[in-house]
């Protein structure tokens, strides 16, 4: 096989080496497999880090409402339960305080005390979640 500074010369040569190439004369890569990575990396992320963004963190400090560590608690559990039900955008309430969160990046956009919400009306969600 013709190489150039390590490369293949046509796409051909590089097909019929990793295509059908026997798997003994494949190529081992050094290391950690693929599979690894994916799986450390799912470990690390697959952990809810829920974010506020910065509007909600802006309404937080604004309105002084404060989180307990449990109902930051019972504020992820409800992001993970509107998850596995497949809602994108979700209310989230908790105790008196309704936050909406987009649920597939896992982000508070914005949070407010439900005594304070314009006549109770939530818009743009598709579902909601009672903690």
């Amino acid at each position: 096989m013709n190489k150039i500074s390590n490369q293949f010369v046509s796409i051909e040569q590089a097909a019929d080496r990793y295509l059908t190439g026997k798997p003994s004369e494949m190529p081992q890569s050094q290391g950690v497999s693929f599979e690894e990575i994916l799986k450390r990396k799912q470990d690390v992320t697959g952990s809810l880090a829920l974010k506020f963004s910065k509007h909600a963190a802006m309404r937080l400090a604004d309105r002084n409402i404060s989180l307990s560590e449990e109902q930051s608690e019972r504020l992820e559990t409800g992001v993970i339960k509107a998850d596995e039900k497949g809602i994108r955008e979700s209310l989230v309430i908790v105790d008196s305080l309704a936050f909406i969160v987009n649920v597939p990046n896992k982000t508070v956009v914005t949070a407010m005390d439900r005594a304070g919400a314009d006549d109770n009306i939530y818009t743009n969600i598709d579902g909601a979640v009672i903690m």
